[in-house]
């Protein structure tokens, strides 16, 4: 008798602050861990931005890194991230051959409009010459992307969901996988990846908060659809900063520092240490809080409806494990704000989930990205 190995699905996900990859298997219809990799080199492509950003760097007068342009599309800058591709999948043991990747929040402009309700050979014409208004770059040098999310209460008008890429970001990436020796399944952005890995079916309003080695990444998620996004410069790389700055540590001992007083710190519930703890990095949390505030209001003034309220508030990235974070947001908005749970259905070995419960919140994207051939 003869056997042939079971298909597998390739994620990855090229961050600011490393590479990450997960590969599953289906088994009996259910996705099967069989590998996955994580680099700590940080990368550039997430300032492949379109647009300049808000940034804690502005405010305070700091200077900020410039985005990259067209300029850094060159088979050399390709060949570098192919290397580390090759590099990261060998160590893993990678058996794809093929993967879906996600492509840098700040390379993909993100758009809702609302149009009168109105048959589809009529609406996309109006809608193509309202999306040309709003874009960064001409509309010919753009991919687009569009989808219909439900409209108000009223029924009187329908929202579209715009997603539009540069062509050269598109080559760049398939230049990337083409050196690599790997065939690009999809590219996608990484806010479908953390809406199919975190919230999956659930319908309701919710919001996903990515908290990256960056920046932080809002994205409002509603009848399994990434409605808006925003956001700041701001991340774990500043959490270390500024902690560094307390600890006086080598660079190389915080992250294992931070990991220990962290986990410290969540398993004490004291709550005198929370308020030193808050107190210290208030600088960051509080950024967060206003921004999760502004998108919420923003989003339910946008739709004309006073009738939805927000259920829930998803924490990932691996900045996302700062102590008390998830209590200080529930408290300020009143709802449920926990740490989203990536793996949730995904089958692995009992002996395997500290470890991956740990690096969950880095592969949060990584999981979406690979989940998205198997549901």
């Amino acid at each position: 008798m003869f056997f042939s190995k079971p298909k597998t699905y390739l994620g990855v996900d090229i961050g600011a602050g490393g590479m990450k990859m997960v590969e599953l298997k289906k088994e009996k219809n259910r996705p099967v861990l069989t590998t996955y990799a994580l680099s700590s080199e940080r990368q550039d492509v997430h300032r492949l931005a379109l647009t300049p950003d808000k940034t804690m760097a502005e405010l305070s007068g700091e200077p900020t890194p410039k985005p990259l342009g067209d300029s850094f599309f060159t088979e050399e800058n390709a060949e570098h991230y192919a290397k580390l591709l090759r590099h990261v999948a060998r160590q893993a043991r990678v058996s794809s051959k093929t993967a879906t990747v996600s492509l840098p929040v700040s390379a993909v402009f993100h758009a809702a409009v609302n149009l009168p309700v109105a048959k589809k050979e009529e609406s996309l014409p109006i809608l193509k010459a309202e999306v040309k208004k709003l874009l960064p770059r001409p509309i010919d040098e753009m991919v687009l992307d569009y989808q219909l999310l439900p409209g108000d209460d009223r029924g009187k008008t329908q929202i579209f969901l715009i997603n539009a890429v540069p062509r050269s970001v598109v080559a760049f990436y398939t230049m990337i996988f083409k050196k690599a020796g790997w065939g690009l399944e999809a590219l996608e952005p990484e806010s479908v990846a953390l809406e199919r890995s975190l919230v999956g079916k659930d319908n309701a309003l919710s919001m996903v908060v990515d908290i990256g080695l960056e920046r932080s990444n809002f994205f409002i998620i509603e009848n399994g659809a990434v409605a808006t996004h925003s956001s700041i410069e701001m991340g774990g790389g500043k959490v270390s900063e500024l902690l560094n700055g307390v600890w006086n540590l080598d660079e190389s001992l915080v992250e294992q520092a931070k990991y220990d007083v962290f986990n410290y710190l969540i398993n004490s519930h004291f709550n005198a240490a929370r308020g030193r703890f808050y107190e210290l990095t208030r600088s960051i949390i509080d950024p967060i809080v206003k921004e999760i505030e502004y998108s919420f209001d923003l989003y339910l003034r946008q739709i004309s409806s006073v009738e939805r309220t927000p259920e829930k508030i998803i924490l990932a990235g691996g900045a996302s494990v700062l102590p008390f974070l998830p209590e200080i947001i529930a408290e300020k908005f009143k709802l449920k704000c926990y740490l989203g749970d990536p793996w949730g259905r995904v089958i692995y070995q009992d002996g395997l989930k500290p470890v991956l419960s740990r690096n969950g919140p880095r592969l949060a994207v990584a999981i979406g990205l690979a989940l998205r051939g198997m549901l």
